[in-house]
């Protein structure tokens, strides 16, 4: 397997704001918001993202709500994807669907500390096609 340098959680539905997958908080915070998870788990939930923000720097760039997405630095996640499971183990318990995705190209690096990066979204590219059996465009 290769090593890769970064990792993101993230969901099927996209964030209003950056158009692009939803992160493991925030599909974490919209199953409280929406009354989907229990009292106890919402509780476990809060602990997880209480301890994150004591842990981890909040970036500028999410402070100010600029158009952007964060990865974990692999090289530093051991103790984070440690506290990040049980969140992981929401998702599973309210069948909430998730993808671990791996990379070495995040995109644009717009902010950077020992355990995360921020990258700038770009605008989604969208091209239409019109297939031989779809038959003519109107």
């Amino acid at each position: 397997m290769t090593n890769y340098k970064y990792v993101r959680i993230q969901g099927r539905e996209l964030a209003a704001n950056t158009m692009y997958a939803k992160g493991i908080f925030s599909m974490c915070w919209k199953l409280i918001q929406d009354d989907v998870m229990e009292e106890e788990d919402a509780d476990l939930f809060k602990e997880i993202d209480s301890w994150f923000a004591e842990e981890l720097p909040f970036p500028p760039p999410c402070n100010s709500r600029e158009r952007v997405i964060c990865f974990f630095k692999t090289e530093n996640t051991v103790e984070m994807m440690k506290m990040i499971r049980p969140a992981l183990w929401l998702l599973e318990k309210y069948h909430h669907p998730y993808y671990v995705v791996y990379t070495n190209d995040p995109g644009e690096i717009i902010y950077e500390d020992k355990y995360q990066v921020v990258v700038r979204v770009e605008d989604p590219i969208i091209e239409y096609y019109v297939h031989t059996w779809a038959g003519k465009e109107d």
